[in-house]
């Protein structure tokens, strides 16, 4: 690894974990580990007869799981996604899912992964002059953001193209910085056998089409889970829109000092759910995370979103309806339900906890300090947040999404046996503060 890993604050990893069983009643007992069969080169075209059962045993079997009794509103009729999971981000209760472990080629929801791995790092003002040879190998097609060879970026403006224009090249530059592609790839895998994403196999650090790497939409439910922990991943995949170097120097712009000035472009998350586009409004209390679509993985997405206090995840993989915007579409209908559903439905199933959820410490990591919960009516900057340096500025406010706040929690250990009890992983309140179109 060409530069030392710096944690910062001590890691904060602590997952809820309400193991469910198929009836009612509910029993606190760690999570059994069974592993999905090895991956293939393909995904196949149904899903297979045996899944993983990580998390419970009704999330291992395939089509819709889901507990409908008196009160329950009925799911959409028109979902069309071979997989799909609806959770609640701080208790980790699968409120319903469809084929949940399914493996399928995952795309640039993979890059979820990838920064909850590597983010914590490097710190932000860091700065890398990118070599030819860092640009490489990214594939050819990628979604990029115009990272050039022989120009130096700042850590932060990495992260701004990973999340906000899904750029590979930005990826395999962050990629070099760790010690290059195959040790990325190395540390991914290790990070999701430590978050027991089981049904995951990593080839590429970008997501880019790979024989045999897949994931599961329960996959991509920790992933999302343990990265919104950290504070610069809930500040960068919740940015609208931000400024990026274009890389090109501006002769004379130095405010009479001669020296050039580096231009920057506006860039505008692809996350339509957060940015809107025309047949899809911004939704109500979203807050990230990841979109992804190549060939073989269609259109891949996770959310996270508030409302009424209750904070859900739900991931959506490859739609068979193909229409423009299709995913955040179904998410946007998954979402509803389970807002509406939250408190009446029993569960089906949980997202488990890391392997060391038990010594991990109630501290903010990626080297900053939780800020307070921010309460509503608070302008940007308050309440313990940090402006994002180099974030699109409107009127003197962030063109950032949702600032989110660390609430704290503590482990909670069963009398003579370690394992981790904590209903509520500290997952913040969600505050929205993005700025007006």
């Amino acid at each position: 690894m060409s530069a030392p890993q710096k944690i910062g604050k001590r890691s904060l990893l602590i997952a809820s974990a309400a193991l469910l069983t198929v009836s009612v009643t509910t029993t606190l007992t760690a999570p059994v580990a069974l592993a999905a069969p090895e991956p293939s080169g393909s995904p196949t075209a149904t899903p297979p007869a045996r899944m993983s059962k990580v998390g419970g045993e009704r999330l291992g079997q395939p089509g819709t799981q889901v507990n409908l009794a008196g009160g329950v509103p009925v799911l959409p009729k028109d979902l069309t996604a071979r997989s799909w999971i609806v959770s609640d981000a701080e208790s980790g209760e699968v409120l319903a899912a469809h084929n949940a472990h399914w493996r399928l080629p995952p795309a640039s929801t993979l890059k979820m992964l990838f920064a909850d791995t590597i983010l914590p790092r490097f710190p932000r003002s860091e700065t890398y002059k990118v070599a030819p040879a860092d640009l490489a190998d990214v594939g050819a097609g990628s979604s990029v953001v115009g990272i050039k060879a022989n120009r130096t970026y700042s850590v932060h403006d990495l992260w701004l193209g990973v999340f906000l224009r899904s750029g590979n090249d930005a990826v395999h530059v962050l990629s070099a910085m760790n010690g290059g592609v195959p040790a990325t790839v190395k540390d991914m895998q290790a990070h999701a056998d430590q978050l027991q994403a089981l049904d995951t196999h990593v080839v590429s650090p970008d997501g880019y089409d790979a024989d045999g790497q897949v994931s599961s939409a329960y996959d991509l439910s920790l992933f999302a889970r343990s990265g919104l922990q950290k504070k610069d991943f809930r500040e960068y995949c919740s940015t609208v829109r931000a400024k990026f170097p274009t890389g090109t120097a501006q002769p004379g712009k130095g405010g009479g000092s001669g020296k050039a000035v580096t231009g920057y472009d506006e860039i505008q998350n692809t996350n339509r759910l957060l940015s809107g586009d025309t047949d899809v409004p911004v939704y109500q209390g979203i807050a990230g995370v990841k979109n992804g679509n190549t060939t073989n993985a269609g259109a891949t997405f996770t959310g996270v979103a508030e409302r009424g206090g209750k904070v859900l995840l739900v991931t959506v993989m490859n739609p068979e309806k193909h229409e423009h915007n299709e995913v955040y579409k179904e998410t946007a209908k998954l979402f509803d339900w389970g807002f509406q559903a939250a408190g009446k439905v029993q569960p089906v199933g949980t997202l488990v906890p890391p392997k060391n959820a038990v010594t991990a410490s109630p501290e903010a990591s990626a080297g900053a300090t939780a800020p307070a919960p921010a309460s509503p009516g608070t302008t940007p900057g308050a309440a313990g947040t940090e402006p994002v340096a180099g974030a699109a500025v409107e009127g003197g406010r962030r063109g950032a999404g949702t600032a989110l706040a660390v609430a704290g929690g503590l482990l909670v250990l069963l009398a003579g046996a370690a394992f981790l009890v904590n209903r509520r992983w500290p997952l913040p309140d969600l505050l929205r503060r993005r700025s007006r179109p």
